[in-house]
């Protein structure tokens, strides 16, 4: 059957388009049946095209604890990624002697300026291409457009403003999508954005949760390999400075900031039983 508005197909017996959302008439599909009235045929529209959502009201908001669930999971497969930044990072623009790591300023900055690449650019790629990042699409919830913006730009902005929803450990995100009808957090409500329920097929679920296995995995195989090779480079002198110290002695594994430090006694398997 063919939606009036929209003129997308949809089932033969659909009170809502699931392409627009709007309302279908009772006896649409019957109109069609009888010849009365004659389906128009107009190209399906690519899928980022269909993300835009005409009529909020038609669809199902996100639960929190589902957007939760997905958060968690991308956090972990994001900190695989980023501890294979780091490590490359730490290894080029840091010193090592013997079992101490010692961070400069360039390195720090770098890794900053880096992760913080790589955190929008995860979020940003994956909900405007696909509609959702690796945890969205496992727990089963997509991002949808509620506004005119392409899906570029709200993606970007959606994934910008995390920096100010993040606040409090994202209390402010929380508080923000506690109080709203679909959900939205402040980085939604500004991109015109939803975090909805969505199917996704079998397959993308397999392929998805292979990717977030082959991430975490790739990343334990390659962290150990970049810290095996010692090819420092020489940062320029201003950012030369050694910043943090990171080691251990026989006892104990410490951390060094300026004049701080902090020891982290391990258990010895030297110490001598007690005995009756």
């Amino acid at each position: 059957m063919e939606c009036p508005h929209c003129h997308q197909q949809t089932s033969a017996r659909s009170q809502c388009c699931r392409s627009c959302g709007e309302v279908i008439p009772p006896a649409q599909y019957l109109l069609e049946e009888s010849g009365v009235i004659i389906p128009e045929t107009t190209p399906t529209p690519p899928p980022v095209a269909r993300a835009a959502v005409r009529n909020p009201a038609s669809v199902r908001p996100a639960r929190l604890g589902d957007r939760f669930v997905a958060f968690v999971l991308d956090t972990i497969v994001l900190f695989g990624l980023l501890a294979i930044v780091d490590a490359w990072v730490f290894m080029r623009w840091g010193t090592v002697e013997g079992a101490e790591l010692n961070l400069t300023s360039a390195s720090l900055v770098i890794a900053g300026i880096l992760n913080a690449g790589v955190l929008f650019a995860y979020g940003w790629l994956l909900e405007a291409g696909l509609g959702a990042t690796l945890g969205k699409a496992i727990v089963g919830i997509r991002v949808v457009r509620t506004g005119g913006r392409t899906a570029l730009a709200a993606s970007a902005i959606r994934n910008g403003l995390r920096i100010v929803d993040g606040l409090g450990f994202y209390l402010v995100g929380a508080m923000s999508a506690g109080c709203s009808r679909l959900h939205q957090r402040l980085g939604d409500i500004c991109a015109g954005t939803a975090v909805v329920e969505g199917e996704f097929g079998v397959g993308i679920k397999i392929l998805t949760l292979l990717l977030w296995v082959g991430t975490l995995a790739g990343a334990g195989w390659a962290v150990p390999r970049i810290c095996s090779d010692n090819n420092a480079a020489q940062p320029p002198g201003y950012l030369n400075q050694i910043v943090v110290q990171v080691g251990r002695t026989e006892n104990s594994a410490y951390i060094r900031v300026a004049r701080l430090r902090i020891d982290l006694q391990l258990a010895s398997s030297n110490t001598p039983a007690s005995g009756m």
